[in-house]
């Protein structure tokens, strides 16, 4: 086995639609094919989203799929000290700060412009004069400073990306009121302290990489994991799969009588692993998978697909 590691990051805020198990298959193909580790570790830090057992239920379905992983299964809530270790040090070096606006004053600010796609925006002129010494408070939102810079690196997939996350979103909210880390901090805490070295992702996640790069940098960790960000699945209406489309949870069409590679043949067609819909061992995917045939744009989900699922 190499000293490559990458990890699978389901979050338990609702069941693993057709989108969610084509990335992990990608990312699984690529890691068992290279002979890296893979960790399994459910992000459940959105704790108003998470849904009893919906953790359970996704784990059971990627084992229903003969999708597998090395170790015991991790739970992002159950470790926080090392993100309190991350904030303390953040903040003794005045690279954070509390901050109680609310969304809506934050719109209200003249100088609080929309970022990229919409994305509210936390502009400098809103950062406190003075920033505390210390992370005391974890019962209130905190945001990190934002070197206003452009962030670049080299995507596995897409190629050199640039993004400048002053612009897109400024000071983002890297620990919450709740007392939990936010996303960007604990994906970064954790990615380092277990030794992730590849990131396997959706390309909906390539802002957050420039934000994580940035905390990564802040940090002084080392090494920055590589990123490949694959084409999401969307809907006729070429936004994200969602309930929206209706249902397309993978546990919906397992009820309803498909077979593990039915499915999997439908990833390997949006795969670019075979030319059309056939029935496809997970072994087959992992030994077929190429990066450099994957379909450079989104993959819509059509009723043709719906239809060759609900197949016996």
């Amino acid at each position: 086995m190499s000293s490559r590691v990458t990890r699978l990051a389901p979050s338990p805020t609702g069941a693993l639609h057709l989108g969610n198990l084509r990335t992990f298959l990608i990312n699984w193909a690529l890691a068992r094919r290279g002979g890296w580790r893979i960790i399994m570790r459910i992000e459940d830090l959105d704790s108003p989203r998470v849904k009893p057992g919906a953790a359970d239920e996704l784990l059971d379905t990627l084992r229903w799929v003969d999708l597998d992983w090395d170790g015991p299964v991790l739970v992002q809530s159950q470790e926080m000290e090392p993100c309190r270790e991350a904030m303390r040090s953040l903040a003794g070096r005045g690279l954070v700060y509390p901050c109680e606006l609310s969304r809506t004053e934050i719109e209200a600010a003249a100088s609080a412009p929309h970022g990229r796609e919409g994305e509210l925006r936390f502009p400098s002129s809103l950062r406190p004069a003075a920033r505390p010494g210390g992370f005391a408070d974890d019962r209130t939102n905190w945001r990190f400073v934002v070197p206003d810079r452009i962030v670049e690196f080299e995507d596995g997939f897409a190629g050199r990306i640039a993004r400048r996350p002053a612009i897109e979103c400024g000071d983002f909210v890297v620990w919450t009121k709740r007392g939990q880390a936010a996303y960007q901090l604990a994906v970064v805490v954790d990615d380092a302290r277990q030794g992730v070295t590849d990131v396997i992702r959706g390309d909906d996640l390539v802002d957050s990489a420039a934000r994580q790069i940035l905390l990564i940098e802040a940090l002084q960790l080392s090494p920055q994991p590589r990123y490949v960000h694959v084409p999401l699945v969307v809907g006729p209406d070429g936004r994200r799969l969602a309930k929206r489309h209706g249902d397309t949870r993978v546990a919906q069409y397992r009820a309803l009588g498909a077979a593990p590679e039915r499915l999997i043949g439908l990833m390997g067609f949006w795969s670019g692993v075979i030319p059309r819909r056939a029935l496809l061992s997970i072994s087959e995917f992992r030994d077929a998978f190429d990066l450099a045939t994957l379909p450079r744009g989104p993959i819509t989900f059509t009723s043709e697909d719906d239809q060759w699922l609900r197949q016996r």
